[in-house]
């Protein structure tokens, strides 16, 4: 399998999972950010695809991690009690090592590329999965400890990446 199917197969399995992880859950907040994330990994497939034809493409910026911050605001000023079941926490864990193993993968293959254009995009693809892999982070300590991570975490650390997203 070449790096374009494997890499079309990770981002693939990614979005069927957060898609999964969405039915799995009561919470529209939780449903819409999983939503997101599984967009987004639609989204990457189209640049891989791009990558492989050799087809110019614009990278544009996608707001998730905006949009997600504003999800958990929400969240936190409803007032609304969460309680979630630990295995859910397994969940978003598998997510987190989901995102981490796509951004060593790009970022592995990044350093094979011979041609600069490729390297770029292949750093571009790392850098949002890191990202993907943030959110996730906030998302399994979230399920975990929902009411003191809404009370603690007004989401500062996702501003650092929001200006320079993919």
């Amino acid at each position: 399998m070449d790096i374009f199917e494997f890499a079309l197969k990770k981002e693939r399995n990614a979005e069927q999972y957060y898609r999964q992880l969405a039915e799995k859950t009561d919470n529209a907040g939780l449903k819409n950010v999983l939503g997101m994330l599984a967009d987004e990994e639609v989204h990457h497939c189209r640049v891989i695809e791009a990558i492989r034809a050799q087809t110019p493409i614009q990278i544009t910026q996608t707001p998730v991690l905006k949009h997600a911050k504003e999800v958990f605001s929400k969240m936190k000023d409803s007032g609304e009690t969460f309680d979630f079941d630990v295995t859910e926490v397994d969940l978003y864990q598998k997510a987190c090592d989901i995102e981490a193993a796509a951004k060593q993968y790009y970022l592995d293959k990044a350093q094979e590329a011979q041609d600069t254009e490729r390297k770029a995009l292949l750093m571009r693809l790392a850098e949002e999965e890191n990202k993907h892999l943030m959110l996730v982070q906030g998302l399994r300590d979230f399920v975990a400890q929902a009411e003191t991570f809404l009370e603690n975490a007004e989401f500062y650390h996702f501003d650092d990446y929001v200006e320079g997203e993919f």
